[in-house]
């Protein structure tokens, strides 16, 4: 696909507002949320932000084995309870639409983290949610790395 417009330019104070918010979640650990932010990216297939919160979350730590098995994070014992109900939560939420948000995934979240843990992230993967739905519509692809 060839990017259809920037859009980032053509609103760049809405842009600038979403961007901004993406600070304001501080209560979720960068690595936690590369992760969260990269598995909505998968289930969207957005090209660009796969590529983007695989390399955030490479610089906030994370190991090629448990980015490689993101897609099979159920599968596979790389995952803490934690990181599960939140990888659980963060699909649920979205894919809203399926199955809504079911309370046994809400609880298993709540014995992880606090209110407002779970406010930050639901807020971080609705926010995904929204950068991922700017990037497929208007063709936003990465560019090579300089690796």
């Amino acid at each position: 696909m060839i990017e259809r417009l920037d859009y980032a330019s053509l609103n760049a104070a809405a842009i600038a507002s979403m961007a901004k918010a993406n600070d304001k979640m501080p209560s979720i650990d960068k690595r936690l949320r590369a992760v969260i932010e990269l598995r909505v990216s998968q289930i969207n297939g957005c090209a660009y932000c796969v590529d983007l919160h695989t390399t955030q979350a490479r610089q906030a730590g994370e190991t090629p084995q448990r980015l490689d098995c993101l897609t099979v994070w159920r599968e596979v014992p790389f995952f803490d309870e934690a990181e599960k109900a939140a990888l659980a939560w963060a699909e649920a939420v979205t894919t809203i639409s399926d199955n809504g948000a079911p309370e046994p995934l809400y609880v298993a979240l709540s014995d992880h983290f606090s209110e407002h843990q779970i406010v930050d992230l639901t807020l971080i993967v609705a926010q995904m949610n929204a950068w991922n739905r700017l990037a497929i519509s208007f063709g936003h692809l990465p560019g090579p790395r300089e690796e």
